[in-house]
């Protein structure tokens, strides 16, 4: 049967043959950590296929293997690889569930608090003037907070303002809300200085006197071409947003023992760090660690590749 010569090739083919794929394939590190990166979201979104037992299901609880050590120590039994917890949870699959909760409200709260960053910074690089001023303003009032410090403040509100019964099943809202309101002013400085140049080129000013409408010419002309800059730092940022929900959590004011994200593991271990039980705090750290550097490898590659000033 002949080759169609003039048939395009497929996505993955292009991808390899673009100046992006180029680098990417000669970049060690960002196919390394783009391998682990997938390997842990699999892994985690397979959890209740391959984890040994469902850590949140109390049938499959035992309190007799309670803090059991890794296989490889005397002790170690199987199928307990990483050992157990006070509880007799093992500690492998509490650590695939919460690489799981974690990483969901890490891309939930980038989504979020990239929307709201690039709106604000469509709005405001667009119209400039007043509303320019006060959109900027009030990210200068954001930033003069410290991160954690208004994360905190944030979830606790939301928590003051929900009622009892519904503060544990919305924990993760609260988070990416509380995350979001603080990560959105980055995104929008970003888009706003992007804005302001594309708004004085040729195709902005003739969709304008064609009376084209402001909001269509901002999400059809101006976005795609801001969108750059952005996937860089939504990239970089999805480890912040990882590590600032692990903080939360670790500090008491994030994921709830019944639904434990890794910040929760990481902070239950550390009360029994100097009992002798080092695996439970130790494997947490070391699952979180692995994400935020395999994270950040990749975006610092990205912010590289995209950059036509570099050879």
């Amino acid at each position: 049967m002949p080759v169609d010569a003039t048939a395009k090739p497929g996505r993955l083919r292009r991808f390899l043959d673009s100046d992006i794929g180029w680098s990417f394939c000669r970049t060690p590190a960002a196919w390394l950590s783009t391998m682990v990166l997938v390997l842990l979201i699999v892994t985690a979104f397979l959890a209740p296929l391959i984890a040994p037992q469902n850590p949140h299901d109390l049938a499959q609880v035992f309190i007799d293997k309670a803090e059991i050590p890794p296989i490889w120590q005397a002790g170690g039994e199987w199928p307990f690889l990483l050992g157990t917890d006070p509880q007799g949870r093992d500690v492998l699959s509490a650590i695939l569930y919460g690489t799981r909760v974690s990483l969901l409200i890490g891309i939930a709260a980038v989504i979020v608090s990239m929307g709201l960053g690039v709106s604000v910074g469509l709005v405001s690089g667009f119209y400039g003037g007043r509303i320019d001023n006060l959109l900027m303003r009030l990210g200068d009032t954001v930033l003069s907070i410290p991160t954690l410090l208004m994360a905190i403040l944030v979830s606790a509100i939301f928590r003051e303002l929900l009622p009892p019964g519904l503060r544990e099943p919305f924990a993760a809202v609260v988070l990416v809300v509380s995350i979001s309101l603080t990560n959105w002013v980055q995104y929008a400085r970003t888009v706003r200085a992007s804005t302001m140049v594309e708004r004085r080129k040729e195709y902005v000013l003739a969709a304008r006197i064609i009376k084209v409408a402001p909001a269509r010419i901002m999400r059809r002309h101006i976005l795609p071409n801001t969108l750059t800059p952005v996937m860089v730092a939504a990239t970089l940022n999805l480890g912040l947003a990882i590590l600032s929900e692990a903080t939360l959590s670790f500090l008491g004011v994030g994921m709830p023992i019944t639904q434990p994200s890794l910040g929760t593991l990481i902070r239950i271990g550390n009360q029994y760090l100097f009992s002798g039980s080092w695996w439970l705090v130790v494997f947490p750290s070391l699952q979180l660690g692995l994400i935020v550097l395999s994270v950040n490898l990749l975006g610092d590659w990205l912010r590289d590749a995209l950059n036509p000033k570099l050879p």
